[in-house]
């Protein structure tokens, strides 16, 4: 077991929302016995036990003869339910101390606490979900835009799976052919051509696919840290306030008015950022001030990218070109305020030329707003550059994942390379039973106990 508190079918409870004040509030149970459990602390208990699975009951949760909240109960029967085992899930007033309330009335008639994660293991281990789709349900939990969310959700709907799968067949099938010509060999020599590698070599490309969709994956999970830097007054607290929408960063012509960064979660088309609004790049006397130009460039030197703006009334000075010189980040150079510029402005060829780490330029006015849709899209384009990010097959969801197919690819690229040496083809089927063990783990057909402890020891108590 993963987890020496984890016991298979003991009815377990939790509180599955927040607790906060809110309209409705759930908790959630599972195990053996624990519609009946349930129903000692339900004003219809017969209603309870006799009710259909999917189905739901309206009551009150009561102890002894005190009411504790008016309730609907949702019923879900074995197999047919999220952990497959017997479920009921009480849906109740949102208020925590409610919520708690019957929570703790639980625990005192026969229900444990479950552990974090418990819920999804117990649907994992009951075959409801493999581990591919077990990590989805997390991903989601914590996705910070629609599209890190559908990603997710594509997991949880079984591409992973299929595509594992897929795969899979084409090892095994070319595994079953190997064993026919060891077992029947129509001479004793081995001979390299002695089976089809073709399944071989498209499963080597699939999985190759496969390995190189994770840092996209990745990027639309975790994110990336954007750094607005530039001069003072170049705009870059009117920009950061912009992209959010709101009011967060003081604004106003006085110079040094930024002397601490702020950071906001934001949506860049899809790619989930933390975006820091930073102090005003500037040799100052003030102490406090430059501090806070200390932690810029503390700030860029750990960006994915910077937004580097430039007032575009202005060309770019002696210290705007030497920080961009010096930087070993990538940056977008932003021309703002271009709504009061007299004239066009841009980079001449040769600078460009010179600016290693430049991935392109956009005019914008933050004040008016315009120009945003070209710098979500340059910065989209500056982040994904060589990456594998288009949603056209199944990608991987965790570390965990890209080791595992790693280790497949491996295998299945090395009894390739034997195979064309004309090697014994025992040393083949080693190779392909590896693969096979590998991409079990993605799945959970093959995995350690202190993996899944690992892995569901990172999930909310409600799931």
């Amino acid at each position: 077991m993963p987890n020496p508190k984890y016991a298979p079918e003991e009815p377990i409870s939790s509180v599955a929302t927040a607790l906060s004040p809110a309209a409705l509030g759930i908790v959630r149970c599972s195990g053996k016995n624990c519609i009946d459990l349930v129903s000692k602390v339900f004003s219809r208990p017969k209603a309870l036990s006799s009710a259909a699975g999917n189905s739901l009951v309206y009551g009150w949760i009561i102890d002894g003869e005190a009411k504790v909240d008016e309730v609907m109960l949702g019923v879900y029967r074995a197999p047919k339910s999220f952990t497959g085992e017997d479920m009921v899930e009480i849906c109740c007033h949102g208020g925590p101390g409610v919520v708690l309330a019957i929570q703790n009335l639980l625990l005192k008639n026969g229900f444990r606490q479950a552990e974090r994660g418990e819920y999804t293991f117990r649907a994992f281990i009951n075959g409801k979900a493999d581990l591919t789709k077990a990590e989805a349900v997390q991903e989601i939990i914590e996705s910070h835009t629609g599209e890190s969310r559908s990603r997710a959700a594509g997991r949880l709907a079984g591409n992973l799976f299929a595509e594992i799968d897929s795969i899979k067949k084409l090892i095994t099938d070319t595994l079953a052919s190997i064993e026919v010509e060891i077992e029947y060999p129509e001479d004793e020599e081995t001979i390299a051509d002695s089976f089809d590698s073709s399944d071989l070599q498209e499963a080597s490309a699939r999985l190759q696919q496969l390995n190189d969709s994770w840092k996209g994956e990745k990027l639309y999970q975790d994110g990336a840290r954007l750094v607005l830097c530039g001069r003072t007054n170049a705009g870059k607290s009117s920009l950061f306030n912009g992209i959010l929408k709101e009011e967060r960063a003081i604004v106003s012509d006085i110079e040094g008015t930024t002397r601490d960064w702020i950071e906001s979660w934001v949506d860049f088309n899809g790619i989930p950022v933390r975006l820091f609004d930073t102090a005003g790049l500037r040799e100052t006397d003030d102490v406090i001030e430059a501090q806070g130009v200390n932690l810029t460039h503390s700030l860029s030197e750990d960006a994915d990218l910077i937004l580097y703006l430039v007032d575009a009334r202005f060309s770019l000075n002696a210290d705007d070109l030497l920080f961009l010189k010096m930087s070993t980040k990538p940056f977008l150079l932003i021309w703002n305020k271009c709504d009061l510029a007299e004239k066009e402005v841009s980079l001449s060829s040769q600078l460009q030329e010179e600016l290693k780490c430049l991935k392109g330029q956009v005019k914008i006015s933050a004040k008016k707003g315009s120009g945003f849709a070209e710098l979500y899209s340059k910065v989209k384009d500056a982040l994904t550059e060589g990456l594998s990010t288009e949603r056209t097959q199944a990608g991987l969801g965790s570390a965990r994942q890209k080791a595992a197919v790693e280790e497949a690819l491996e295998s299945v690229n090395h009894a390739l390379e034997t195979s064309s040496e004309d090697l014994a083809l025992d040393a083949v089927v080693q190779d392909l039973e590896e693969a096979l063990n590998s991409l079990g783990e993605v799945t959970g057909e093959v995995t350690a106990d202190d993996v899944l402890g690992s892995i569901f020891s990172r999930f909310c108590v409600g799931k």
